[in-house]
């Protein structure tokens, strides 16, 4: 069977001892793509392919599920299980860092330092989605885009209001979007309760206008026909049409990345 990921080079990137596949390919600053579940899909593939034809190093870690497999029911279950509970993604703690975005982070710098540029954009998506605001606590990271972040879970209140990260590291992020160093921006469709409404609002209260929220309209009877259980908004529900939200959110995050990594240092 042929490798659907056969156009990217394979390396492997370690720190701290753990060891990660790194797909890769593509010239020009470094865009860390991090997969929804369960994993680097052809879609995911497909969407750091784009990145690429916009002048970027595409860099996709492998971090759970089986590369350049199609996305099903029952393979997302499979991957979604050992994921949740694994310490690196702590899936449910409230106000906590996860691990794993430590080793992204060094991934990050390392990236930066191998492509150039003036730093390095991230991309998360669904489980890994806010993995990209807490790996803006490191320098490198001028662009994070969280599309439909989804952990913790959110179940109850708290959760729902929860960034992902220690209140340390929050600051942190606050600090570097105070003194105009960071724009962080976040997608979703309305009617995704995995990626809920009162996550963007709380980063609104805490990183003002250096927030950018673009909300998809998925209600019932919307005018795009986007599905009420539409949630993937750059990969598996991207319409990609002229005039279609998501194609719009896609070139929103293209223009955040042209104007933090596309200019001369």
């Amino acid at each position: 069977m042929p490798d659907p990921l056969d156009d990217f080079e394979r390396t492997e990137f370690t720190h701290d001892g753990k060891t990660r596949t790194v797909y890769r390919q593509g010239r020009g600053p470094a865009v860390i793509v991090l997969s929804e579940m369960p994993g680097i899909t052809p879609r995911v593939a497909d969407f750091a392919r784009r990145l690429v034809g916009e002048g970027y190093t595409a860099v996709m870690p492998h971090l759970f599920g089986e590369p350049g497999k199609e996305p099903t029911m029952g393979y997302a279950m499979r991957s979604m299980g050992p994921a949740c509970v694994s310490r690196e993604f702590s899936a449910l703690a409230t106000r906590q860092t996860r691990p794993v975005t430590v080793w992204l982070r060094a991934l990050a710098r390392s990236e930066h330092e191998r492509c150039g540029g003036p730093g390095v954009g991230v991309v998360g998506m669904c489980f890994t989605g806010g993995f990209g605001l807490a790996m803006a606590v490191d320098d490198s990271v001028l662009a994070p885009v969280l599309s439909q972040p989804s952990v913790p879970f959110p179940f109850g209140k708290e959760r729902k209001r929860d960034l992902g990260l220690s209140d340390d590291d929050l600051a942190v992020v606050k600090k570097r979007a105070a003194d105009d160093d960071l724009c962080v921006m976040g997608l979703r469709f309305t009617g995704d309760k995995m990626s809920p409404p009162e996550r963007f609002q709380r980063l609104h209260e805490e990183l003002g206008d250096n927030f950018v929220g673009v909300e998809i309209d998925s209600s019932p009877g919307n005018p795009h026909g986007n599905p009420k259980m539409a949630h993937s908004v750059l990969t598996e529900h991207l319409v990609d049409e002229v005039g279609h939200p998501t194609r719009d959110a896609l070139g929103q995050v293209l223009e955040l990345f042209s104007s933090r990594l596309l200019v001369k240092q």
